[in-house]
């Protein structure tokens, strides 16, 4: 069917390429030396920071003048630079949220084309054909906030379809939705190649989403230079060991973690009674929520996209008003306030209940990386020794200490999830919440992070988390939650 979208499918090349951020030393990828023939469907891998999303992002030539870096070496999209290549290239990310700009299901769909100047008799046919492909039967006139998590991803595929691209790059489109939406968007990937003959690259840490799909395997090292090009099957089995250490997620490679276990207290420190939800008044998400925080346990909320899981996450850490019923602290954590966590000042917040959002980038209001992290202890008065030691400690334990004097801006998705957390942690909160804390992470830095949180846990943190991801259930699920559209949250044993 390529026939029916007029494209054909486009090449790349680079030969010494190499991209560094403004104001950094190390350059985030280099050296690379890489040829992708036209309809090839390639799957880019390696570790959080190793310069996946940085090389896909200039394939798409989003990556600006030379205000945010430089390059050297030559990267081409049909033998001229991405630059000149407009139209050539479609880039779905991570986030469905981040992409969706237009209210209407068909506008937004509508906008890419519109900003290449295609004709208006054209453009709706085009729309038309590209929900098809990606299997998103709705009205045109359907509210985009109405869609769910894996609806919101079709949607930012069809966008960049209608486009007529004959580069498909896709980064982690799948890191932030349930099982069923990630099948989805992997389904609507299949279809659109099927009917597009387009060149796919795939950024992903989790292969076994995508190995049924793709052609070859092209893995990233920690310094940014190409480690491994092949067949799936043969880079899987010749490098085994070296992918490991990389922190790739090789498929059957079990998690090297303790599984949960059982709370050791039924004692509450959040108890909700009869509560509803929701972003704002008149926007309802859920109703009649009964349920607890037991300390010094690690609590793991599941649930589809689109149900109110963040809301719900929101609401207990006291940054949402409850539509109704009520939310109480425990004595021992409220320490003297009102026991209603949202009647608490921020300052008062920060020693009481820490809180990551889903998405990074919303939390961050310094220039520099260890500024970030110490944002906590600043507002808290605590500028002695020790609170330096802490911030110290926090960055070389995830990771970032490597990237103290980096703008947060210029990190990747995993290192800027990381950070997030690690400015949760200085603080030293009594109860830490935070919203899919594992997604952009490479096995290792995974490995890091739920041993860092059961540590936490063991010397008597409450932790709430948010998650698709089921290795982190088993590592974590002291407690697990589901939230459903039909019944609220159910409880189900460790």
């Amino acid at each position: 069917m390529p026939e029916r979208f007029g494209s054909r499918p486009a090449g790349v090349e680079a030969r010494g390429w190499g991209w560094r951020h403004a104001g950094r030393i190390r350059w985030a990828v280099d050296g690379i030396d890489l040829r992708v023939h036209a309809g090839e469907r390639v799957l880019v891998a390696g570790p959080s920071g190793s310069g996946k999303s940085t090389f896909l992002h200039a394939l798409a030539g989003v990556h600006g003048g030379a205000e945010e870096g430089e390059s050297r070496g030559t990267l081409l999209v049909d033998g001229v630079e991405p630059s000149a290549a407009r139209g050539r290239a479609g880039l779905v990310l991570q986030d469905p949220d981040s992409q969706v700009i237009l209210a209407r299901v068909g506008d937004d769909v509508a906008f890419g084309c519109e900003n290449l100047g295609v004709t208006r008799e054209e453009i709706w046919p085009r729309v038309g054909l590209a929900l098809e492909a990606v299997g998103l039967d709705v009205p045109l006139d359907r509210s985009t906030s109405a869609l769910s998590g894996g609806q919101k991803q079709r949607l930012a595929l069809a966008g960049a379809l209608a486009m007529r691209p004959g580069l498909l790059l896709l980064d982690e489109p799948t890191a932030n939705l349930d099982p069923h939406g990630v099948a989805e968007v992997r389904d609507a990937v299949g279809r659109v190649l099927d009917a597009t003959g387009a060149t796919l690259v795939v950024v992903e840490h989790r292969l076994d989403v995508w190995l049924e799909l793709v052609t070859r395997l092209v893995v990233f090292g920690r310094d940014g230079r190409l480690v491994a090009d092949g067949v799936p099957d043969q880079v899987l089995r010749d490098h085994s060991t070296a992918l490991l250490e990389a922190g790739v997620w090789v498929p059957g490679a079990p998690a090297e973690v303790e599984a949960a276990r059982p709370p050791r207290t039924t004692t509450a420190v959040l108890s909700a009674e009869h509560l509803a939800i929701g972003r704002e008044p008149g926007a309802l998400v859920q109703s009649g929520l009964d349920l607890d925080l037991p300390e010094a346990a690690s609590t793991v909320l599941t649930g589809p996209n689109g149900v109110g899981k963040s809301t719900l996450a929101l609401t207990m850490g006291g940054l949402l008003h409850p539509i109704a019923g009520r939310l109480a602290a425990s004595p021992g954590l409220a320490r003297g306030l009102a026991p209603e966590p949202i009647r608490w000042r921020s300052k008062q917040l920060l020693t009481r209940i820490g809180t990551v959002f889903q998405e990074p980038e919303h939390q961050f209001v310094a220039r520099t990386v260890r500024d970030e992290v110490g944002v906590a202890v600043r507002a808290l008065g605590r500028l002695d020794a020790a609170a330096a030691s802490r911030v110290d400690e926090v960055l070389q334990r995830l990771r970032l200490d490597a990237l103290a004097e980096a703008n947060p801006f210029t990190l990747s998705g995993g290192e800027q999830r990381r950070l997030t957390v690690a400015s949760a942690l200085v603080a030293q909160p009594d109860v830490m919440i935070l919203d899919e804390p594992t997604f952009g992470q490479d096995r290792v830095t995974w490995t890091e992070l739920v041993r860092l949180l059961r540590e936490l846990v063991d010397d008597g943190t409450t932790v709430l988390s948010v998650t698709h991801d089921a290795a982190f259930l088993a590592a974590l699920g002291d407690r697990h939650l589901e939230l459903t559209a039909s019944s609220g949250v159910g409880r189900r044993a460790a």
